[in-house]
């Protein structure tokens, strides 16, 4: 049996697979312009993948918050803007999009991914070619309604408030999810584990977004995000696991 793979992280050893023992997150989904999706995809590197078309010109953006109270990385908060893409491996189709999305198996690229800690900031960049740049958070995912925000320099890039779901059963055993990268026009698939969960609320719509004045925020105007939130979910608990990133 082959020993696991090692990285040296600001002379720190990280053994693969990273773990993560204990998160929450906070995420909204948005329809959004496919064709404004597939210029960011192609402008970042990343032209081999394509946008999950739910119809006809939308695709589908994931907005996601997640404070990782327990994991290899260290505890710290972080946003996500996750361009839903589709399975290079499989045809395209509406239905397909759809089931991907319900089941919550569907391919994304990790696009944004501000984060408020220096340590996850170089592991993130370093062994998997995640786009990680500190910002500052202010979150609250302990009340009824779910609040986040991340700022730059003191300039928004988005706030988001998500209204109470209703209790979702949690999925028996771990799911296997592929998540890409691109960093310096380098393309790469990372595949995670999505274990335990609970404490999970879903629901249509329910989500208030506010983008600031930071180019991110610019960047999301761009995309045409639909007013409503497609759905919106909160999960008091995860773990997962992240696998050695493949160059692609």
């Amino acid at each position: 049996m082959p020993s696991p793979s090692t990285h040296s992280v600001l002379g720190t050893t990280v053994t693969m697979p990273v773990e993560i023992r204990d998160a929450r997150c906070v995420a909204a989904g948005f329809t959004a312009d496919a064709d404004a999706m597939a210029s960011i995809i192609n402008t970042s590197g990343a032209d081999g993948l394509r946008p999950l078309r739910l119809r006809p010109g939308r695709g589908v953006v994931m907005l996601v918050f997640v404070d990782y109270v327990d994991g290899d990385l260290g505890p710290y908060n972080e946003f996500g803007v996750c361009l839903l893409v589709e399975d290079p491996a499989t045809p395209a189709s509406p239905l397909r999009a759809l089931g991907s999305i319900a089941r919550g198996d569907a391919h994304a690229l990790i696009h944004r991914l501000p984060v408020d800690g220096e340590f996850t900031r170089e592991a993130g960049r370093g062994i998997w070619g995640f786009p990680k740049f500190l910002a500052d958070f202010d979150v609250d995912h302990d009340g009824s309604r779910k609040r986040a925000s991340v700022a730059e320099d003191g300039r928004l890039i988005a706030s988001l408030e998500t209204a109470p779901g209703i209790p979702v059963p949690a999925a028996s055993g771990a799911t296997d999810l592929t998540a890409y990268s691109c960093l310096d026009g380098q393309l790469r698939s990372i595949p995670w584990r999505l274990g335990s969960l609970r404490g999970v609320r879903a629901r249509v719509g329910g989500a208030g977004l506010i983008l600031g004045g930071h180019p991110i925020a610019d960047e999301l105007r761009g995309l045409r995000l639909s007013r409503h939130a497609l759905m919106t979910m909160s999960v008091d608990h995860l773990a997962m696991t992240f696998g050695d990133a493949t160059d692609l």
